[in-house]
């Protein structure tokens, strides 16, 4: 077993989840085992499960030991914060926090390891080529049709929660889904939180002030807090922001901002820049 196994288990929920419990003894039911994360932070995000009669949403952090939590420094980790279950292959250790616990080991069919052990023991070059002959033309048909179905029902629930949740604003559902995109895949949960803790009302009013939506977007993220600076652009927008802040009463995001595995010009900082930029430059971006 290792943790990249492990992560495709939970992934697909291949293991029994008949009468789940936490190793405390609670009944626990995996609504959304989540999306996985391929950047800092808990192995999958975007949760949700029901532990008894309450429903949690957050992140799931994944280990074959419970004590590799403490090993790999999650404890000290802000981003760790959110994590709602410890899910590990062998409990090896008493509970370090007070984070729920799944142990999966006695619940993972020796089959599927078996399986999986003679795939990675493969000499061919695909390792499951020899099963693909047994899948039909026609199966791999739908398979795609049904891809590409799916695909356009994500983007669309997406847009229909959006308005579900600022009654039916499009312009605000507009901004949201901008931002988010600028976000790419690694900040996008961050980046559209920021969107929703700025309404458009007030980019509206700042919108001919490119320093003003600098310090807007970089505050909100909580890029400008770290300590003092010395280069005058950023005082400058620290002094913008901390003024904008106080007027219309904003709190920072709570998320992290990820820099991790990035290319300088898909830093998060540059694509804030960039969004003020299109805000700045753009008139009823919406409309158009």
């Amino acid at each position: 077993m290792n943790e990249n196994l492990l992560q495709f288990i939970w992934r697909f929920q291949y293991f029994n989840k008949s009468e789940l419990t936490t190793i405390n003894g609670e009944p626990i039911e995996i609504i959304i085992p989540g999306t996985i994360n391929s950047n800092q932070g808990p192995d999958f995000t975007n949760a949700k499960i029901k532990i008894c009669d309450t429903i949690w949403a957050g992140s799931v952090e994944l280990h074959l030991r419970t004590s590799d939590w403490l090993k790999h420094g999650h404890e000290e980790d802000q981003n760790y914060t959110n994590v709602i279950l410890h899910v590990v292959y062998e409990n090896d250790d008493k509970v370090i926090n007070d984070i729920p616990l799944v142990e999966l080991g006695h619940r993972i069919s020796n089959s599927l390891l078996q399986r999986y052990n003679d795939l990675m023991h493969s000499q061919q070059f695909i390792a499951c080529q020899n099963l693909l002959s047994t899948v039909s033309e026609l199966t791999f048909a739908i398979w795609k049709d049904r891809l590409i179905a799916e695909r356009l029902q994500r983007k669309a629930a997406l847009i229909e929660n959006y308005l579900t949740l600022n009654n039916d604003h499009w312009e605000q559902s507009f901004w949201w889904l901008l931002c988010r995109n600028f976000g790419t895949k690694t900040n996008a949960d961050a980046f559209e939180a920021l969107a929703k803790s700025i309404p458009v009302n007030i980019l509206a009013k700042h919108k001919s002030q490119l320093i003003q939506l600098e310090a807007l977007l970089l505050g909100q993220a909580g890029l400008l807090n770290d300590g003092t600076h010395d280069d005058k652009y950023v005082l400058l927008l620290q002094k913008e922001y901390s003024f904008l802040k106080g007027k219309y009463q904003l709190q920072p995001i709570p998320f992290p901002i990820h820099f991790l595995r990035m290319r300088p010009l898909n830093f998060p900082t540059v694509r804030l820049a960039q969004l003020a930029a299109l805000v700045f430059n753009a008139a009823h971006l919406f409309p158009k």
